[in-house]
């Protein structure tokens, strides 16, 4: 029988505001590097930190509801000047958040 997946639990936020900093940093920059950049990148990142920050003001540690949470408040974001959309944000997010924690998220390894 196969083993739930255990949720994944960011630690308690310190500084929510210094988190949304690297996050808004960190996915304009993948943002960047994935296509060709983009004036809109930055308003991404802005809007996605946003929501992260909010969340985890408001006590969210689970991962896979920060994700949702920055899914949910992105469908409401004009994306008609970009490459991407909502979905891809909220898994850049989840991608740089398991890297910052030093968790593989390459092809389902643990």
């Amino acid at each position: 029988m196969t083993e739930p997946v255990e949720p994944i639990v960011l630690p308690p936020a310190e500084n929510p505001e210094q988190e949304g900093q690297w996050l808004k940093a960190t996915l304009h920059e993948w943002l960047n590097t994935e296509f060709p950049p983009e004036a809109v990148n930055a308003d991404i990142a802005e809007r996605a930190s946003q929501v992260f920050v909010r969340q985890r003001m408001e006590g969210e540690n689970d991962l896979g509801s920060l994700v949702l949470a920055v899914l949910t408040e992105m469908q409401a974001f004009d994306f008609s000047k970009s490459f991407y959309g909502e979905f891809a944000i909220a898994n850049a997010v989840s991608d740089l958040l398991l890297d910052s924690l030093g968790i593989d998220h390459c092809c389902g390894a643990g």
